[in-house]
């Protein structure tokens, strides 16, 4: 009975053991190769679900100005919908974002402190860079807050597509031409015709342009607002 008994805990022994870790200089820098080649994989796969979402954002504001631009009968308010929609897709991006900034951080890692140093050693290289992409790989954490990401993602791409949207809005409230049962004349000759022409449903002019002065100073204040930063933002020029 035990001499039947031996193998069979020998095998569920050598089936628990974890696979040898690489020894020779060789084996670690084929280890390291390959590691680079998988997080660039994941980076560049999170990259192309980021540049996805800003398409989409940019083809809803082309069509939907499209609508709201070429005829009368096209309410302001397709407009705000826009906005509204660009929103969604920002928020959206900003989420991915944090995803990306996690697999982009591993990577310049291996790249300034690695890959550099065995293209032109310096003397600066911290001797406990490893440590650190050890540790996300053993407990892997956003990097950068959703509200950071946010900010980031305004600055790149979003506040222009913004500032497009506001223009249009505000010709399309400034030109009754534009505008649905409204006289054929080229543009409003007072402030108080601009404000009732800004009115959304129930809701008055002036309480849809408050909303909105309040929404794109909220968007100026991302775009400008800039947070000291000692991450991979801080090595070089060339960031998304």
């Amino acid at each position: 009975m035990a001499g039947d008994q031996g193998p069979n805990v020998l095998e569920q022994n050598i089936e628990r053991r974890a696979p040898s870790l690489p020894i020779t200089s060789s084996e670690k820098a084929n280890m390291i190769i390959h590691y680079y080649r998988g997080e660039m994989g994941r980076m560049a796969s999170w990259r192309d679900r980021i540049d996805r979402t800003s398409n989409w954002a940019i083809t809803m504001v082309a069509g939907l100005l499209s609508v709201s631009l070429s005829t009368s009968s096209s309410h302001h308010g397709v407009v705000l919908f826009a906005m509204l929609l660009i929103s969604l897709m920002l928020l959206i991006e900003a989420r991915r974002y944090r995803f990306f900034d996690v697999y982009r951080a591993r990577v310049r890692k291996l790249e300034r402190h690695y890959f550099a140093q065995a293209l032109d050693p310096q003397a600066d290289l911290k001797p406990d860079w490893a440590a650190g992409i050890a540790k996300s790989l053993r407990n892997p954490c956003f990097l950068i807050s959703y509200r950071e990401a946010l900010f980031r993602r305004i600055r790149r791409n979003y506040v222009w597509m913004y500032v497009i949207l506001l223009f249009a809005w505000l010709l399309k409230i400034s030109t009754p031409k534009l505008l649905p049962n409204e006289p054929k004349t080229d543009v409003v000759f007072s402030v108080s015709e601009a404000v009732n022409n800004a009115a959304l449903g129930p809701a008055p002019g002036w309480s849809v342009i408050a909303v909105i002065a309040f929404f794109y100073a909220a968007i100026l204040y991302a775009a400008i607002h800039r947070e000291p930063d000692d991450g991979e933002f801080a090595h070089g020029e060339v960031h998304v």
